[in-house]
């Protein structure tokens, strides 16, 4: 039978090591109608034909229809449940609340609780309370209150166990593509066009138009320094490369999940053009659209982020802020951990020198001679093995893993062998 040696305490040792991935999406990835993802969460019914919309996006680095498409991650946006836009703002301010304590919002607004309940979802897993405010950062007497967030929730497969800090990197859009002022005759001087357009032409739009231009680099530059935990583990601050200073989102490491805040990477005062979803007998309306109550003055913060639904929002920051080149969007590397047992099976120079291999012993012509020693040298050589794989056995005699020799190691009474296994989990 085979050959046993029990293992000591002293044999088994633990260790712990650490992986790194770099992740790198590109802009047509994010902005690409086919890799991006949307799901038909919310539907409404009552005036006009309805509107449907996600409640969030998924980004996939390639066709999401085909079985080989791997989802990169969720991309959502959220309003502060006490903040400015939600109570500040006529258009959007909550009027009522109803016997069932549901939050009623002005027609003019759409999808204000869906977007409250994104940023309270957020907020509850990354801060540890439902009713907390993000903040740029969360410690310290210079805060900034987050009104309106985009959320990048990175996925499990590529995030890991945590993104490694300073080496996330997004290229950003600030100003989407920009309009201007035309101040020709026939035309009012504050009406949004479009550089060359024909004067006097409304509808122009630039939610789904991109740019080349008005693009910054923002980054998790400096957390090193200054390591901070809230109760989704540990986070830094997000700022524009370009500008240390100017703080613009925090990056939870640990949940893999990146905090925007909207008002501090897009223009705001932007004025905002184009169709959008809306209570309405048509099902939609214009945004500064000749005769509207938006006319020449929509903005991307209040207008849009309130009017619009989240599938209006995303497709625009999608489409537009991010471009659709093929320069990297987004990159980071993660970070795997890796826990290591350490086996040292060790072979004295008088154990394991006999098989028990039916084979080691000769049955022909020399019964119960060992193939290994030469005829007429049992007197003088010494029987040897070549180990080829080490059986990992249980109490009771159960075997529960092999380990494999590369190439086969000989083994005699003059050697002393040891051989180390690693068991990685």
């Amino acid at each position: 039978m085979a050959t046993f040696h029990e293992l000591a305490p002293g044999d088994i040792k633990t260790a712990r090591s650490f992986l790194n991935q770099l992740i790198d999406v590109l802009q047509e990835d994010i902005s690409g109608s086919t890799s991006r993802r949307k799901y038909q969460h919310f539907v409404t019914g009552g005036v006009g034909p309805g509107i449907t919309s996600s409640l969030f996006q998924t980004i996939y680095d390639q066709d999401f229809t085909l079985q080989t498409a791997n989802s990169v991650f969720d991309i959502t946006v959220g309003l502060a449940p006490e903040g400015s836009l939600v109570n500040g703002i006529a258009a959007s301010t909550k009027t009522e609340v109803d016997s069932t304590g549901k939050a009623l919002y002005p027609s003019s607004s759409l999808m204000m609780r869906e977007k409250v309940d994104i940023y309270r979802q957020f907020s509850q897993i990354l801060l540890g309370d439902g009713d907390s405010l993000f903040t740029i950062p969360l410690e310290g007497d210079s805060k900034t209150n987050v009104d309106a967030a985009m959320f990048i929730a990175f996925k499990r497969l590529f995030a890991r166990d945590q993104i490694k800090r300073e080496t996330f990197a997004m290229r950003f859009y600030q100003t989407a593509s920009a309009l201007t002022t035309d101040t020709t005759a026939g035309v009012d001087q504050d009406m949004p066009v479009f550089p060359g357009a024909a004067v006097g032409v409304f509808g122009k739009t630039n939610l789904n138009v991109t740019t080349l231009t008005g693009s910054a680099i923002f980054t998790d530059l400096g957390s090193s320094t200054r390591k901070l935990s809230t109760a989704g583990g540990q986070y830094g601050v997000i700022v524009d490369s370009a500008n240390t200073s100017r703080q613009v989102g925090l990056l939870f490491y640990d949940a893999g999940v990146a905090m925007f805040d909207l008002a501090k990477i897009v223009s705001g005062s932007q004025a905002m053009s184009g169709t959008i979803d809306a209570m309405h007998t048509l099902g939609q309306i214009t945004l500064c659209g000749q005769g509207t109550d938006t006319a020449q003055k929509a903005k991307f913060i209040p207008d849009f982020v309130t009017s619009g639904s989240i599938d209006n929002i995303l497709d625009h920051l999608c489409s537009t802020r991010f471009q659709s080149g093929s320069l990297t969007a987004i990159t980071f590397q993660n970070v795997t951990n890796i826990n290591s047992s350490l086996i040292f099976c060790r072979a004295p120079a008088d154990e394991f020198n006999y098989s028990s291999n039916p084979t080691f012993v000769d049955t022909g012509e020399g019964v119960g001679r060992l193939v290994v020693i030469d005829p007429g040298e049992e007197d003088k050589q010494e029987s040897f093995t070549f180990v080829t794989g080490i059986g990992m056995y249980d109490a009771s005699g159960n075997l529960l893993a092999v380990a494999k020799l590369s190439r086969p190691v000989e083994k005699s009474a003059e050697r002393d062998l040891t051989f180390r296994v690693r068991l990685d989990f």
